[in-house]
């Protein structure tokens, strides 16, 4: 009887505190580049996994391509600063949401499932400017 208890203990703890998931993946760095996650500054790696929250960060020279899990595609630009701000996709209904900051550089933009799903479910955000994404691609500069 105790061990079925401390089992369920154990599984219970375990829901309680959920583990971030997985966004999507970097696909190719050049130059510097880094992954600015929480207090850490992680360089960026081809096949490094993204969770929501990071904010991806490119050098004088760096350039970085990431695919995320609805297969929308970042390609950051050099000199940029761009934070995933919220990141939700149901892999088998294709809903979600994409809220990204761009605060400095460029960010050239594929959308995804996310996008083509509903007319708001993607933003990008600037200082200046809140964009809506209808299932396109463009290109954000920031200066």
């Amino acid at each position: 009887m105790r061990l079925r208890i401390f089992i369920s203990a154990v599984v219970l703890a375990g829901l309680a505190t959920p583990a971030l998931a997985d966004i999507g993946r970097v696909k190719l760095v050049t130059g510097i580049a880094t992954i600015e996650r929480g207090t850490q500054k992680i360089p960026a790696t081809s096949g490094m996994v993204l969770q929501k929250g990071d904010t991806i960060v490119t050098g004088k020279t760096g350039r970085i391509g990431v695919t995320f899990n609805d297969n929308t595609r970042f390609a950051a630009g050099p000199n940029s600063r761009v934070n995933v701000t919220d990141y939700v996709f149901n892999d088998t209904t294709h809903q979600g949401q994409f809220l990204t900051r761009v605060d400095r550089g460029s960010l050239a933009i594929v959308s995804g499932q996310i996008a083509k799903s509903n007319r708001d479910a993607m933003r990008v955000k600037t200082p200046t400017a809140l964009l809506g994404v209808r299932g396109t691609r463009f290109v954000v500069q920031v200066d």
